[in-house]
């Protein structure tokens, strides 16, 4: 199966580029591109998407008005990666935070942006967490101690290993390997987590236990 993949920036050189690299790949298609995030929400009704690179920083409509109008709005709503230049970038949090599934480098190899596409068409999420654990020092914690208190206690123990697991950017097999449980328990605590926080996905999770104080950058 083709994934379908939906350019936005406000560069033509860097759509090229991207549609260059993503085109030359059998299993994957760019189906459109769009100059600026007001132009997103149409397109990805229209040609329905699986992933959408999306550029943070655009003139009119940035990145992070159309990821948030996109997943309020847009039912099954694709995947969506945002695009930076500086991983630091304070869009990149507030992207995260609405609901993007990852974020790449402008400067980032070929071959990582093509694995990037892969990996959140087919569910995960890209965590960097060093790059989230420095985002969310910068940003402070919105929700202090006492919020993280608060949804610790909506947690497990065991939950809140998992949790600590994935700030740490493993894999379900790897949290299962650290825990000595099955991949499918780790799974299921994932899926429960996920629910108690209402996160869309891991990095929602984590940057959430991080803005309550659940999770510390230190």
């Amino acid at each position: 199966m083709t994934i379908k993949v939906l350019l936005v920036d406000d560069e033509r050189l860097i759509r090229a580029g991207l549609a260059a690299i993503i085109n030359a790949e059998d299993d994957l298609a760019v189906v459109g591109e769009a100059e600026d995030g007001s132009q997103v929400p149409d397109a990805v009704k229209r040609l329905r998407p699986d992933v959408v690179l999306m550029d943070v920083r655009m003139p009119r409509l940035d990145g992070i008005q159309a990821t948030r109008h996109i997943l309020d709005t847009v039912p099954e709503p694709p995947r969506i990666i945002v695009v930076t230049t500086f991983e630091n970038d304070e869009y990149v949090y507030d992207a995260l935070k609405a609901g993007a599934n990852g974020f790449l480098l402008k400067r980032t190899r070929p071959e990582e942006i093509l694995q990037a596409v892969r990996m959140v068409a087919h569910g995960d999420s890209l965590l960097f967490p060093a790059a989230i654990r420095e985002l969310a020092a910068q940003h402070g914690t919105s929700g202090g101690g006492q919020a993280g208190a608060r949804w610790h206690a909506q947690l497990t123990e065991r939950e809140g290993d998992v949790l600590g697991l994935m700030a740490k950017g493993r894999s379900n097999a790897e949290i299962a390997q650290e825990l000595f449980v099955s991949p499918q328990t780790v799974k299921t605590h994932v899926g429960n987590i996920l629910a108690k926080l209402q996160a869309r996905d891991r990095t929602q999770a984590v940057i959430f236990a991080y803005e309550t104080g659940f999770i510390t950058p230190g």
